[in-house]
């Protein structure tokens, strides 16, 4: 941070303006360039050296630069700003300059985020640029952080108001002027200090507001457990303010590579695991872990995502807050929105009230339902985001035990018709350019953001039964018991005071309205995804039969082959969760025939399949292994299933599964692998474990090397996968996890799988079943180091 101003009347001071002045003037023989100083200016704030800073120039020189450069009086502002905020200054005054200046930055700063900016402007430069430029920011933050400095013994101390000001231009620079926000995240003492002025419910939302936009340009994550006295600071929040904070968290406890997660490769993942070990828990671990710590942390969360609206407090103060500071939401965009609502239904409410005779009703204190609705829209979509985030990390079960003790389940489903699978209405609002369609909107967002949260609490996680209501509960216990097998251990031991209550379950109310979403919802996918997670783990007839009876298979059949589904990721979740449906359970593959009734309907759901291994290799997975049970069963019904069944049909034939293992193989390489696409190689290790089971692996590996040559790319594929099983024994046989996903999806134990690797494996050239035995010498490329292509 720059030194304190040196006092404007000092010698010192005058001789280095002038020496300062006379630079600028670029030898132009008394005509100083408007642009040559700007010029020096930006060089200076690149460099730190030469021209920075307003107090380098004489008042007298910037007002006749102003008259011609149109500043707005800025520079001058800012020469009186250094010269009354120094330590032993009076700030009344310092206040009022503040003043002057932030009309002159405000006005812009709302007309750059409405995108009512007018191509012409009056001046060149608009003024938060030449605000910056002369150093005007490091000024505001040497001014802010004035209370850190100790005289002795003494703290210094600015008011409320004065930060409010401070808070409110710096916010205001950020938004119109490049580079500010990355200047300021860079300043790490200063971005510490902002979670202190949070402290005041004055400051609170300028502050806050500032913070999310410099930690969401900051290269390093910020570290929670250096923010001075967090517990208490949290703990003293009221409910609105824990909400807007949950905005902040959102960035803090959020693996940098969280979004696109899928799509990074194994290998650079693997890589940076071993990184991460050697260097401990990463930022956003210790930031959840610190935020866990706090107590009535989750219990606070879990209360704000559940509140009915007619229970949410303060609402008669946010439309003061939005008057006030304008950037509350996204960056004003829905202000325009949401003031428009509040002027229409207030203008209405005040022709009633006049033809009544009553007297009006300040909006102030009667806000619009819409308006309400909104505000906890806002809310619940930042916390319901930081809970999934804490589900899916390290301290993941005691997440889960919190939240199921604090009834976040039923809660959300109390919630579930009138807030957050609402229907949209005329007036329902929305971001500043966008529709109600977009996947912007708030109201979109946050059915998103639920079935996130839903998915990552059914995850593999005994939990999930939460999902269902009692009489629900019962329905499983009877269906058990009529199939005379064992109930589900976790349905047992299921609290029944935690699971939901009225008519129907999350899991019920989520199945209707999947079942009535439109062709071309953005919420498939993820409806699909949240009813997948529930069914994952070791396989259940009790969970399937209970969704069978709820016409799922006939809906997913619908989408896949009557309505040809063409997104890619949505046709993905629907194999995914049709496999996990019919996995071993002959009353699916039942009703699967009764559905694909004629061979066109059969042929179209083929198609479907081939035309991306990537995307139905799981149910192609799933109906492998339910044909190897199904044909090793004593049962009429299964036996009649089989001899009627397309599906299991087509998959019994030995070039169906060899065109499958083929094309699993083919379409990826070690160096492609993702978490979306290793499902094709273990669905590959399946095909061949079935067929070591049988004592067929050599044949298979034969017919693998006679399609090789077919296509005329000997030991291509062999080679490849060969590359692919010793990378398959790096990554899983060091991660317990997913080892048993791998051993409880398939039914088969994890040493089987460890074997059958070990045998394709074999240097060995003389071992049947060894993948070397099938590569000619002069095509033998096995040892090369995947790892560093």
């Amino acid at each position: 941070m720059a030194a304190a101003p040196a006092a404007a009347g000092s010698g010192a001071g005058r001789g280095r303006r002038a020496a300062a002045t006379a630079a600028a003037w670029g030898g132009w023989g008394g005509r100083p360039r408007p642009e040559n100083i700007l010029l020096q200016l930006r060089q200076g704030q690149l460099t730190g050296r030469g021209l920075v800073r307003a107090v380098q120039f004489t008042e007298t020189f910037l007002t006749e630069r102003d008259k011609q450069s149109k500043w707005s009086g800025i520079p001058q502002l800012l020469l009186k700003l250094y010269a009354t905020s120094h330590l032993h200054s009076d700030f009344a005054e310092c206040q009022n300059i503040l003043k002057e200046i932030s009309p002159l930055l405000s006005m812009e700063a709302m007309a750059f985020v409405t995108e009512e900016r007018k191509l012409t402007q009056e001046t060149t430069y608009p003024n938060t640029y030449i605000f910056d430029l002369f150093g005007g920011v490091d000024l505001l933050v040497e001014i802010l952080m004035r209370p850190t400095i100790s005289i002795r013994g003494q703290k210094l101390k600015i008011s409320d108001e004065m930060s409010k000001d401070c808070l409110s231009i710096l916010y205001n620079t950020c938004v119109c002027t490049e580079g500010v926000t990355k200047r300021l995240a860079e300043k790490n003492d200063f971005v510490i200090f902002l979670f202190t002025l949070m402290t005041s419910k004055k400051t609170f939302l300028q502050t806050a507001t500032l913070i999310e936009d410099i930690l969401g340009v900051k290269k390093e994550m910020i570290r929670l457990d250096e923010v001075p006295n967090l517990s208490s600071l949290v703990s003293n929040f009221d409910q609105q303010q824990l909400a807007n904070f949950c905005r902040i968290l959102a960035v803090t406890i959020s693996e940098m590579d969280t979004g696109n997660d899928d799509k990074h490769t194994l290998l650079a993942k693997n890589a940076q695991q071993k990184k991460s070990l050697s260097m401990g828990p990463s930022a956003a671990e210790i930031n959840q872990a610190a935020l866990l710590s706090i107590p009535g942390f989750v219990e606070r969360l879990c209360k704000l995502a559940t509140r009915k609206v007619s229970e949410s407090t303060g609402t008669a103060s946010f439309l003061q807050e939005l008057e006030e500071w304008y950037t509350w939401l996204d960056n004003a965009l829905v202000l325009d929105a949401l003031m428009r609502v509040a002027n229409e239904e207030s203008e209405h409410s005040q022709g009633a009230s006049e033809e009544n005779g009553l007297p009006h009703t300040s909006t102030r204190t009667q806000l619009p339902q819409s308006m309400k609705i909104m505000h906890e829209i806002m809310y619940k979509l930042e916390v319901l985001y930081v809970l999934c985030v804490l589900l899916m990390g390290r301290q993941r079960n005691q997440v889960h035990r919190m939240i199921a003790e604090f009834k976040l389940i039923p809660g959300l489903n109390n919630l579930f018709d009138k807030l957050i699978w609402r229907k949209h209405s005329a007036s329902a609002l929305v971001l500043h350019g966008h529709n109600q369609n977009c996947d912007c909107s708030p109201d979109i967002t946050l059915k998103i953001q639920f079935l996130r949260l839903l998915q990552s609490f059914s995850d593999h996680h005994e939990n999930k039964y939460l999902l269902l209501n009692n009489q629900e509960l019962n329905e499983l216990s009877a269906i058990s018991l009529k199939a005379n097998i064992p109930e589900v251990e976790a349905v047992l031991n299921t609290d029944r005071s935690l699971v939901c209550d009225g008519k129907r379950g999350l899991l019920t109310r989520l199945l209707q309205v999947m079942k009535k979403e439109p062709a071309e919802s953005s919420f498939r996918f993820w409806q699909a995804r949240a009813v997948e997670s529930f069914l994952r783990g070791t396989t259940s007839y009790a969970d399937q039969m209970f969704l069978l009876k709820r016409g799922l298979l006939e809906h997913i059949l619908y989408c896949i082959v009557d309505s040809e589904c063409k997104s890619r990721d949505v046709l993905q979740s629907y194999f995914d969760l049709l496999g996990e449906l019919m996995k071993f359970n002959v009353d699916a593959f039942k009703r699967f025939n009764k559905y694909i009734n004629t061979d066109a309907k059969f042929q179209v759901f083929l198609k479907q399949i081939n035309s991306s291994l990537v995307d139905s290799n799981m149910l192609v997975r799933c109906v492998t292994l339910s044909l190897d049970r199904f044909e090793n069963q004593v049962d009429m019904k299964v036996a009649e299933v089989l001899s009627e069944c397309r599906l299991l049909a087509y998959i019994s034939q030995v070039p169906t599964q060899m065109s499958f293992l083929f094309r699993l193989i083919n379409i990826i390489h070690v160096q492609t692998l993702t978490q979306e696409n290793v499902s094709c190689l273990n669905t590959s290790l399946v095909i061949l474990m079935l067929a070591r089971r049988k004592e067929r692996l050599p044949l298979y590996l034969r017919l693998l090397q006679r399609m090789e040559h077919s296509k005329k790319y000997p030991g291509f594929l062999l080679n490849n996968f060969h590359n692919l099983l010793r990378f398959w024994q790096q990554h899983y046989l060091h991660k317990d996890k997913d080892s048993t996903c791998l051993e409880n999806s398939s039914c088969i134990s994890f040493s089987y799988w460890k074997e059958t690797v070990s045998i394709l494996l074999n240097p060995d050239r003389q071992s049947p079943s060894a993948l070397v035995s099938y590569i000619e010498e002069p095509y033998m490329d096995i040892d090369r180091d995947f790892a560093e292509e």
